[in-house]
């Protein structure tokens, strides 16, 4: 038996073109998934790196990426002069769509991968071929963002058995190509969600990504702010809170109403977030966003 732990594990690596975002999901009966797998650098690609596998293969994968090269000539070059190739597993895919995996003649079966457009799926030590081929078609098939349809592949493979080994971590990162330009942050990274020790972590992912829609809906929405596009902030907002009851949402969507002009909507939505949180009330009496509307805020 090897010392090396083995990453029984499965995962897709994928790329939006419409959107210019790029990103790889994964889920393993590993500790901590999300701090080896997973790599996606904005307008390169991204890259899973599992199996027997070795974590800064990720970074170097890209690197021959950013270079110019192609997907197979980036497998062969993290692989040329490694001796245990053959019980490694790669997945890799370029931000124009470009894919290609590698599964090694010694990882634990079930093994192997498959490549469609735009994105590779990969596994190992799986309950069979199912899982793979259920990945891409739930990638190939679900309507969304590229972090929905990532997380929908991962729920598709478990369904179809999974890991046979079981669960314990899994994890989505997802890069788009000028991101910081809208974000204060100041990087490209838009996602990056780890469950590192959880019974059902891809039943804790999903939960966590629909969190993090509503904070990207916030952040994008924060662009138009800053350029003073009221009206398209909260247009934004709106879509987003389309039947949830989330306290947040509601009272950044009255915010923008306000600043637009929609007086009504405002009112309602401020006073329905601060039933649902009553923090709230204390914090929009102090806000200069509800200037336009003070004197419709008897009610607080």
């Amino acid at each position: 038996m090897s010392d090396t732990p083995r990453k029984s594990t499965f995962s897709i690596v994928a790329a939006d073109l419409e959107t210019g975002e790029v990103g790889c999901a994964v889920q393993s009966k590993y500790f901590s998934v999300g701090s080896v797998v997973p790599w996606a650098w904005a307008g390169v690609g991204a890259v899973a790196t599992q199996a027997a596998g070795v974590a800064v293969y990720g970074r170097l994968a890209l690197e021959e990426l950013q270079r110019g090269g192609t997907p197979e000539a980036a497998l062969e070059a993290v692989l040329a002069d490694d001796p245990g190739r053959e019980t490694r597993q790669l997945g890799i895919v370029t931000a124009d769509g470009r894919a290609a995996a590698f599964t090694g003649r010694e990882c634990m079966d079930w093994a192997g991968h498959r490549v469609g457009p735009g994105f590779a799926v990969q596994g190992n030590i799986l309950a069979g071929e199912a899982v793979v081929d259920e990945m891409a078609r739930a990638y190939a098939e679900t309507v969304g963002s590229l972090v929905e349809r990532l997380v929908a592949a991962l729920e598709a493979g478990q369904a179809a058995g999974g890991d046979r080994r079981g669960q314990q971590s899994a994890a989505v990162v997802v890069e788009r190509a000028g991101a910081r330009a809208d974000s204060r942050e100041g990087i490209d990274r838009i996602c990056d969600l780890r469950v590192d020790d959880h019974p059902e972590p891809i039943v804790e992912l999903r939960r966590l990504a629909g969190i993090w829609a509503d904070w990207d809906a916030l952040r994008r929405a924060n662009a138009h702010y800053e350029r003073g596009e009221h009206a398209a902030g909260a247009d934004l907002l709106a879509a987003a809170a389309v039947g949830k009851e989330e306290p947040m949402l509601l009272y950044n969507l009255a915010c923008y109403e306000s600043l637009a002009g929609r007086t009504a909507d405002a009112v309602a939505h401020l006073l329905r977030s601060i039933e649902l949180d009553g923090s709230y009330r204390a914090l929009a009496a102090e806000d200069p966003d509800f200037d336009p509307i003070r004197g419709e805020l008897s009610e607080l």
